[in-house]
């Protein structure tokens, strides 16, 4: 367990070492400025971009009438009131002075022929040549790599609180929307008032949003959950389903129906192999989503098969009475039971944040359902189960999206959950017989 914590601990901190928050953003800005800084008519292939003491680094080749020559360029940027701007411009021959520089960004880079005209990737013969078939597999795996991770953390959020209550409880979705919302507003703040620390407003922000997550769960399973665990049938239900309504109209009446959005992390592509047709390409931050995700999986695993905590969780699940008579507090279980699982939750809206830019209001109930179709894919009794259901529901999502229409994307998802509950109702990874839950 502490290995896998000492892991965890690990991948965040390389993750915010290795990045700047805007890194994304700025070296698409630093590459959209290389064809009106060469001769016109001069073919560009970009050879690596990298960050050097806070600038954007580009090492280009650039081809004008049969000849070659290998330039670069360093972009330095600045934050002014939360919005950054290209503040200097250096090249092999010396630095943009400020009239040429003014003119780049108003009357260049804020037109669209900035983003038609954006240099690519010289051609690299280092890499591994696939068959277009499996290149065009691999590149919508790695596509949905962060979809993977929010589904099983979501997932394996709702599996935990099912094993102990036995009935499916609404909100999992809103939790991650409230940990996303929160790692957004804690960044945001964060750059404007310290920009020149990006790194600790990144990793507070992190560690802001699972706190958000984990404090909404416990104050809503001791106000709403417990006073209600032992009535049978729909109250549950429903009052989880209108908790779901009120942290939802919560989220929009405070944050706003538009939301707050960051630019994503580490999000230029990575070319990880080609094949005859194009080259099969990942972002970093779905790299790091995916290990961070897995990571998170593997200490929850563990913890539920290895720890005192884990071994009173299955007890309860079995058989709250003998559990109870064995000394095991129910009570103090369930809410820690729902720290972690909206702690989980609230991680899967961060990982939102850092991949895709920030959540909306309205993600939550999308999020709920999907998550508890990946959950009863997979088993909703099972902590396992679930997780690998929601490897089984982003690969079944990416999957759709290449070969579908994509309109139709989530009837199929939703398809799927009716298909599993008529044909095995346990889920594939779920107990083959057990004791009847209330419902």
């Amino acid at each position: 367990m502490r290995r896998l914590c000492a892991a965890f601990c690990l991948s965040v901190f390389t993750l915010l070492a290795a990045c700047h928050p805007f890194e994304g953003d700025d070296a698409r800005i630093c590459r959209a400025t290389l064809p009106v800084l060469n001769p016109p008519g001069a073919l560009i292939a970009l050879n690596k971009s990298f960050l050097e003491q806070g600038h954007i680094h580009i090492d280009y080749q650039m081809m004008v009438e049969g000849r070659t020559r290998s330039k670069f360029v360093v972009c330095s940027f600045e934050t002014i009131a939360g919005h950054r701007r290209l503040s200097s411009i250096i090249t092999d021959e010396g630095a943009l002075n400020d009239a040429s520089l003014l003119f780049l960004q108003r009357f260049y880079l804020s037109s669209p022929e900035a983003l038609w005209n954006e240099p690519k990737d010289a051609p690299r013969t280092d890499l591994p040549v696939l068959p277009t078939l499996f290149a065009l597999i691999l590149q919508h795996v790695l596509a949905a790599l962060p979809s993977l991770a929010i589904y099983g953390l979501i997932a394996a959020s709702y599996a935990m609180i099912y094993g102990l209550v036995g009935r499916i409880l609404f909100g999992f979705g809103e939790f991650a929307v409230i940990g996303g919302t929160a790692t957004t507003l804690m960044i945001v703040a964060g750059l404007i008032s310290a920009p020149i620390f990006p790194i600790s407003v990144v990793l507070i922000g992190i560690m802001m949003g699972l706190a958000a997550a984990a404090w909404y769960g416990l104050a809503s399973e001791k106000l709403i959950i417990a006073p209600l665990l032992e009535q049978r049938g729909l109250p549950i239900l429903i009052a989880t389903m209108g908790m779901t309504i009120v942290l939802a109209e919560f989220i929009r009446l405070t944050q706003g129906a538009t939301g707050r959005w960051i630019s994503p992390l580490l999000s230029f592509p990575v070319i990880v192999a080609r094949s005859t047709d194009f080259a099969v390409t990942v972002t970093p931050v779905a790299l790091a989503a995916a290990g961070l995700g897995l990571v998170a999986a593997l200490s929850l695993v563990r913890l539920m098969q290895r720890s005192l905590f884990g071994r009173m969780w299955r007890a309860l699940a079995d058989d709250p009475l003998a559990a109870a008579l064995m000394g095991v507090n129910g009570r103090a279980i369930l809410s820690l039971s729902f720290v972690l699982a909206t702690g989980l939750a609230g991680l899967a809206g961060v990982l939102t944040t850092l991949s895709f830019g920030g959540v909306g209001y309205a993600q939550g109930m999308i999020l709920t359902l999907k998550a508890l179709t990946a959950a009863i894919v997979g088993g909703i009794g099972s902590v396992r189960g679930a997780l690998w259901g929601g490897v089984i529901l982003g690969l079944f999502e990416a999957f759709w999206s290449a070969t579908m229409p994509i309109d139709g994307r989530d009837i199929a998802v939703f398809g799927v959950l009716a298909v599993t509950l008529i044909l095995k109702p346990t889920g594939f990874f779920g107990e083959r017989a057990g004791p009847s839950q209330p419902v």
